[in-house]
């Protein structure tokens, strides 16, 4: 296993953990003394936790991969190894995926935050995405899955504050991209994973989404929920003035000036300039959704299946002409 401190210099010229963000890989990079980096995709999860000692896992990745992350685990902490638990940043697909099944595997609770209940129970549904923020991640969310997932009696509620297993962490509520999104945060290094409440990644970029590039930047815009929350969230993680930053997308960054950065990168954050959620947020409460503003009009769909049409038309034109010729 190959272990890294992930300096900006380290990362930005290394075609190997850019390549891992969009591959699969089993190897779990160090940017801190006892937290382990792992891309699932596009997607990051993380461990808490030296080897020999108690661990637990941070996020589930995207669904099918729980083989993946335990051979990586396995990799890390020693054959037959498992977490004290499990923690959700949030209950979005790319997070939850392989929760239940590694949950039934190592036979652990996993935890998030009350109000993700619903969308994690098979309750409620999350509000759905808003594709016409515009940009890379906003495009492609029209092909995303929308279900939601149910954990079962594997789920449980996070206590205030408190991380379950591990001292010196603790938990923060960072709601906007989601009603319950948490982010984790130990004050003795000033090491932050934010989860989803920002990215370091631009995911509204094509060359940003295809490259990885290490960015200070929103994340995944279309599935923000409200963005008031979203930009309050993003101002209390930077008052914490991180050391070292993982994000739920991204490569990890750690750098002198990254306290500054992202005290900068919160002041000038801006929501995008129309969407569903940007004047007025969805509506929820303990059970799930309970209001949603309209959803605007959206012409890709039309525009996707005219094009489907007129290409099913062209290639039945095509046939009926050799039927011709016949």
């Amino acid at each position: 296993m190959v272990e890294h401190l992930l300096a900006k210099e380290d990362v930005a010229s290394s075609s190997l953990v850019t390549r891992s963000i969009f591959t699969m890989t089993k190897l779990i990079t160090r940017i801190a003394p006892d937290v382990g980096w792992l891309p699932i995709s596009f997607a990051n999860i993380y461990f808490i936790g030296r080897p020999g000692g108690k661990w637990i896992l941070v996020d589930a990745g995207l669904p099918g991969r729980a083989n993946e992350i335990v051979e990586a685990a396995e990799a890390r902490f020693g054959a037959g190894s498992r977490p004290d638990g499990i923690i959700l940043t949030h209950g979005h697909a790319d997070h939850v995926g392989s929760a239940l099944a590694l949950a039934e595997k190592w036979d652990v609770f996993v935890y998030a935050h009350r109000l993700e209940m619903p969308y994690l129970t098979g309750k409620s549904p999350y509000p759905p995405a808003d594709p016409t923020v515009g940009g890379a991640i906003a495009f492609l969310s029209r092909f995303f899955p929308t279900h939601s997932h149910n954990l079962g009696e594997h789920l449980h509620p996070l206590q205030p504050g408190k991380v379950p297993g591990m001292t010196g962490w603790r938990w923060i509520a960072t709601p906007g991209h989601s009603p319950g999104h948490i982010s984790l945060f130990r004050s003795s290094d000033r090491v932050l994973l934010a989860g989803d409440a920002f990215a370091t990644m631009n995911m509204d970029s094509w060359s940003g989404l295809l490259t990885g590039r290490q960015t200070l930047a929103r994340a995944a815009s279309p599935f923000n929920i409200d963005w008031q929350a979203t930009h309050s969230s993003v101002q209390e993680l930077a008052s914490l003035r991180p050391n070292v930053v993982g994000c739920g997308h991204g490569i990890p960054m750690r750098d002198a000036d990254l306290p500054e950065r992202v005290e900068a990168f919160a002041e000038k954050f801006r929501a995008p300039r129309h969407g569903r959620y940007v004047r007025r947020p969805a509506r929820t409460d303990k059970n799930g959704i309970v209001d949603l503003p309209p959803a605007p009009f959206d012409p890709v769909p039309l525009a996707t299946a005219a094009s489907l049409v007129l290409v099913g038309i062209a290639l039945g034109a095509g046939y009926l002409d050799n039927e011709k010729r016949r």
